[in-house]
């Protein structure tokens, strides 16, 4: 099989919910990053061979084909979305490296868009006549109620088994955000878009602001609050997947795809399941924690990331180098894009061999993680 690389990668600034990016449609969001990607690595749209897109909220549809037609993509060029809810945006960029590998496709345009601010309002039909249709917040992600508990108190709930301290989750946050600052983004990164042209959320947060903060689930102890958990948030990231011929043509530094992982874990503890995903990913290529210089992680929650990066033994000052989820927000089936981008643009400026990992659980007990590799132009 031959390899797939990572030649461009693009995100938009992530923006609150109902806040910048309050009037725009997620394909909008989406063809900003694609015909920046493609600008930036001099292809034309007619070299595109598919788009995969990650999405959770859209309601369903194919927005992944609607993004590809606003970009200017050819009617010809087919489209796919991916729901896998938190990790749709990395799963997709692991499908377009399955095809590149394959050999069906060249060129693949990888990622997610995602708005919780158009997000439609969603209702159940009525079962029988005369009873009023059911308003509801998110679909079951189990088939047993008991096993399907909301995010919030799923992750409250680890930290006080794992005896993982509010304290301790109120420290991660603010120094996320120390690291996040106000502008850590890479040069040719974000694309500036309704005059966005950096994440909107990430503020000075002191541990002061923190402990006055009342629980949003579990007792104080343990409890998790407004500042140890994601908010809701709008974005779109992509990146470009090409082949070794394609590679070959274009200007500038690329990155390997070594491989991914996508896994299955308990349902009730979605937070633990990229430990297993990322444990399966080091066995195949006979690595440890050691060997991974740089890793983006997703932040849905403070105790998520505590408990993963215990859970897979990364050493903390290589995670999320410049700040994370809980710095910028949640654009659930974005946010695993975001990483691969974010990581894409660390790793082009590394020495060749230096290995990258990106992590991200989803809600029903799923698990992805993708092996970058520098290796220069």
């Amino acid at each position: 099989m031959s390899a797939a690389y990572i030649i461009a990668g693009r995100r938009t600034a992530v923006a609150l919910r109902n806040g910048a990016f309050a009037e725009i449609e997620p394909a909008d969001l989406g063809a900003a990053v694609i015909c920046c990607a493609l600008e930036d690595a001099n292809l034309r749209v007619d070299q595109v061979d598919e788009v995969i897109l990650g999405n959770a909220l859209y309601g369903g549809g194919n927005p992944a084909r609607v993004a590809a037609l606003a970009a200017g993509l050819p009617e010809s060029v087919s489209a796919m979305t991916v729901d896998t809810q938190c990790c749709g945006g990395l799963d997709a960029i692991a499908l377009a490296a399955a095809r590149v590998r394959s050999g069906s496709a060249d060129i693949v345009i990888a990622g997610g868009l995602e708005s919780y601010s158009r997000a439609p309002i969603r209702q159940r039909r009525p079962k029988h006549r005369g009873e009023e249709a059911e308003s509801y917040d998110r679909p079951p992600f189990t088939p047993w109620a008991e096993r399907d508990p909301d995010m919030i108190d799923s992750a409250a709930a680890l930290a006080a088994r794992l005896k993982i301290p509010r304290t301790q989750q109120e420290e991660y946050a603010v120094e996320s955000h120390r690291r996040t600052g106000k502008d850590t983004a890479v040069e040719g990164e974000l694309v500036e878009f309704n005059g966005l042209a950096r994440d909107e959320f990430t503020r000075s947060l002191s541990l002061a602001v923190c402990r006055r903060l009342k629980p949003l689930s579990g007792e104080n102890e343990y409890g998790v609050t407004a500042a140890t958990t994601a908010v809701e948030a709008d974005a779109a990231a992509v990146v470009l997947v090409a082949s070794e011929r394609v590679r070959e043509s274009v200007i500038g530094n690329s990155v390997l795809i070594r491989g991914e992982v996508s896994r299955g874990d308990d349902p009730t503890c979605p937070a633990l399941a990229p430990i297993a995903a990322v444990q399966d990913l080091l066995d195949r290529f006979g690595l440890s924690s050691a060997d991974i210089a740089r890793t983006e992680m997703m932040e849905a929650f403070a105790v998520q990331a505590l408990a993963c990066i215990k859970g897979i033994g990364l050493a903390p000052d290589s995670v999320n180098q410049r700040g994370g989820a809980l710095a910028w927000g949640h654009p659930i089936g974005a946010s695993g894009a975001i990483l691969a981008v974010r990581l894409f643009h660390d790793l082009q400026r590394a020495a060749p061999g230096e290995l990258g990992l990106a992590a991200i659980a989803a809600a029903g007990g799923l698990g992805s993680a993708m092996l970058l590799e520098a290796v220069g132009a």
